[in-house]
């Protein structure tokens, strides 16, 4: 039986580490978390805030993920936003998902994130 999502892994070019850490860790507010050394060897990076992990591999034929991605509830949606745009980040917000705010975003190497906040029906038509 299913207990939890223990993480996601995206992949990345070779040599995109330090745009990944830059953008997961300074944009995202993400921590680095230390990769077992056996898999460190393969290049790529973890994170972590509370009990989300994204963990970045490297992949030689490397293309973004422009359908799939990793779905992130954040708090304060609009501040989010705002915090990603002003690092230069494209901000869409997309309103087909009822009960959320939602926009998507794409990280340095061209993955799409998809980032949420449920709403009440009070909180939306403010």
């Amino acid at each position: 039986m299913l207990a939890a999502l223990d993480h996601v892994q995206l992949a990345a070019p070779p040599g995109s580490e330090d745009a990944l850490r830059a953008y997961y860790a300074g944009v995202l507010g993400m921590t680095e978390i230390p990769k077992p050394p056996v898999l460190a060897a393969r290049g790529g990076c973890w994170f972590q805030a509370g009990s989300v992990q994204l963990h970045l591999g490297i992949e030689r034929d490397f293309r973004p993920a422009r359908k799939a991605h990793p779905g992130l509830r954040v708090t304060a949606i609009e501040a989010f936003a705002a915090r990603l745009a002003a690092h230069g980040a494209q901000v869409v917000w997309d309103d087909n998902l009822p009960g959320h705010r939602r926009f998507y975003s794409e990280d340095p190497v061209g993955n799409r994130l998809e980032f949420l906040e449920a709403v009440t029906p009070s909180a939306r038509g403010s």
